[in-house]
């Protein structure tokens, strides 16, 4: 990424169109690789002659947040903090409840949408060549615009998990790390993606 990155623009009839040489092809297949394995495999497909009832019990998602900080990025307790009262002075411990009853339900279909934008990034990116000056327009319509934003963005929460970015000061401090700092090719990538999920949103 050392020249200045592409960005998305909007096609004519809808969809965005972007510009990536093959280091920017590959910097951004294999983030989206790390992201589905850390999303890990989707739940298997019921057989076909399998109890309905019993598919929707087996089905329950997990109760506890995740120990991963880039998990619990991606899939946060839906009522906030169980630390202290919620913003109608909810008891801790019922707030608790009601984000593990939730997460219980709706954990294992958020899997499958990140999981699936994650794909959708991986395919696009197979079915790029380059041409003679190292280029390749990468063109999405449909759905794909959509797949692609939601992966961007779960990307650049992984990435500020493990910088452990959370607030505009400390976010500030990181991107004015000397070039020798390890964390520097973690935080060009993090800018990178936001300069890319931005352009996309303006298309959209």
């Amino acid at each position: 990424m050392g020249r200045s990155a592409g960005m998305f623009e909007a096609l004519k009839g809808g969809g965005a169109a972007i510009a990536l040489d093959e280091i920017e092809i590959s910097i951004l297949r294999s983030l989206a690789v790390q992201l589905l394995e850390l999303i890990g495999p989707g739940e298997p497909e019921p057989a076909e002659d399998a109890d309905p009832l019993a598919v929707l019990f087996a089905s329950d998602g997990p109760t506890e947040p995740p120990s991963d900080p880039a998990l619990a990025r991606l899939f946060p307790d839906a009522y906030g903090s169980p630390d202290g009262l919620g913003d109608e002075g909810v008891d801790p411990a019922e707030l608790t409840a009601r984000s593990a009853e939730f997460r219980r339900f709706t954990e294992n279909d958020l899997r499958t949408r990140k999981r699936e934008d994650a794909l959708a990034v991986v395919r696009s990116l197979d079915g790029l060549t380059p041409a003679g000056d190292g280029a390749a327009v990468l063109e999405l319509t449909g759905e794909l615009p959509l797949r692609w934003l939601g992966a961007l963005n779960d990307l650049r929460l992984t990435i500020a998990a493990r910088l452990d970015i959370t607030e505009d000061e400390e976010s500030a401090m990181l991107f004015r790390l000397p070039d020798d700092d390890p964390r520097k090719p973690m935080v060009m990538a993090y800018l990178w993606l936001g300069g890319l999920q931005e352009s996309l949103i303006e298309t959209l």
